[in-house]
């Protein structure tokens, strides 16, 4: 066991699982915020959730989690993991899609929203967003996890698909065509710009596996402690931060 697994799992504090270079980033920064609010038994809203990744170990945190998923699947597998960790009675799972979440959570209910991987497929991104602010209480913070173009263009290339780079980079939704599996991807600063225009205040930017998907497995898979900590290190610094996979925005509302 690595130290930073010793962390994860301290008594008193986030019992998330192992850390691991695709959660790292993202679960550091959650759990500054529910250290924050120590001694609170938060409301968290989960859009997107699925099988409960991060649903379970906050509940297993002693907050109360509601999980939205258009997968009924997923929420089967989520309340299975969720009773098999002793939490049934703090995990409930709703089935819609983040386009219907306006009419799926009470306003004003949620203290932490997490949205993970949903604004790229989603119908109205600005609409969502603003049903995200609107189940925050003042307050309230929002963890918003999207695919970043520049990395997908990157990668792309570096795979020999010179044609499927130049469409991603050329496409202002960050999209290369009917068959991309995602309906748009984002940069740093137009994230931004779409989670301000729903009132919410943008505390933090982090890039998430700046170099998880970039190593060879037998490097990432030797050395998961030393990469963990990599991660960490760059997620917040240019250029590194700029082409991650992923983007992580953590924002509160007023």
């Amino acid at each position: 066991m690595t130290r930073l697994d010793r962390v994860e799992q301290t008594p008193g504090r986030l019992a998330g699982p192992p850390l691991t270079p695709r959660t790292a980033v993202i679960w550091s920064v959650l759990r500054a915020e529910l250290e924050r609010r120590a001694g609170t038994a938060l409301t968290v809203l989960d859009v997107g959730g699925g099988t409960g990744g991060f649903a379970v170990p906050l509940a297993q945190a002693g907050h109360r989690v509601t999980v939205v998923d258009a997968s009924p699947d997923a929420l089967a597998a989520l309340t299975r993991r969720a009773a098999e960790a002793g939490v049934a009675e703090r995990v409930r799972a709703v089935q819609g899609d983040g386009d219907a979440l306006a009419g799926l959570v009470e306003p004003g209910s949620a203290d932490l929203v997490l949205c993970h991987a949903v604004l790229e497929v989603v119908d109205d991104p600005a609409a969502v967003v603003a049903a995200l602010a609107a189940a925050l209480r003042p307050g309230g913070a929002a963890s918003v996890l999207v695919a970043n173009r520049a990395a997908a263009v990157l990668g792309r290339a570096m795979n020999g698909h010179l044609d499927v780079a130049a469409a991603l980079a050329a496409d202002p939704a960050g999209t290369a065509g009917t068959r991309d599996t995602l309906r748009r991807r984002y940069d740093a600063d137009g994230a931004a710009a779409l989670l301000t225009a729903a009132g919410l205040v943008v505390e933090q930017i982090h890039g998430v596996r700046v170099l998880a998907d970039l190593l060879p497995a037998a490097v990432a898979d030797g050395q998961p402690a030393a990469l963990v900590e990599l991660e960490r290190a760059l997620a917040a610094r240019a250029p590194w931060r700029d082409l991650a996979a992923q983007l992580h925005l953590f924002a509160r509302r007023p």
